[in-house]
């Protein structure tokens, strides 16, 4: 996802951002480098060198600091971004389960009642197309049950 602008808004103390279909804000309070009434924010800008997904802000006293969309995204508890999260942790453990099987890739590709391409494409880590239906299909194949706890969060990182 890329930044297509930023603003400083000092009244509410904190950047506005704004991507192809939505906007944000993330406070000043959540910064590593944290401007004050003394040390003002001089400069912000979309940087080109990390793809337009940050942005970079400077304070008067010269200190930069810069901000990733992933963690605007975080703090805003974007659905997309936690879904995709979530699918990503999943993942992972499916991959671990795969090899630690004694069942072959083959046996799972049939049981799954897929294709080689698709079921490779489940593995797939990057793969945000994927659905959770298909990979606790596979974990149950592979004799793994999959229970969601909700819990209420304690920190917030």
């Amino acid at each position: 996802m890329k930044i297509k602008e930023v603003a400083v808004n000092n009244k509410r103390k904190a950047f506005e951002i704004q991507t192809d279909d939505k906007q944000y804000l993330f406070p000043y309070a959540k910064l590593e480098i944290k401007p004050s009434p003394k040390n003002r924010i001089r400069n912000v800008y979309i940087d080109a060198e990390l793809g337009s997904e940050a942005f970079s802000y400077e304070l008067e006293s010269g200190d930069e600091g810069t901000v990733h969309i992933d963690h605007i995204l975080e703090y805003n508890r974007d659905p997309d971004y936690l879904r995709n999260i979530l699918l990503y942790k999943l993942t992972l453990d499916v991959q671990k389960r795969v090899e630690e099987s004694s069942l072959s890739k083959r046996e799972l590709i049939r049981r799954l009642k897929t294709s080689p391409a698709q079921f490779y494409r489940l593995l797939d880590q990057t793969n945000s197309s994927k659905s959770i239906d298909q990979l606790t299909s596979l974990l149950d194949i592979l004799d793994y049950d999959v229970d969601f706890v909700v819990r209420k969060r304690t920190a917030f990182a």
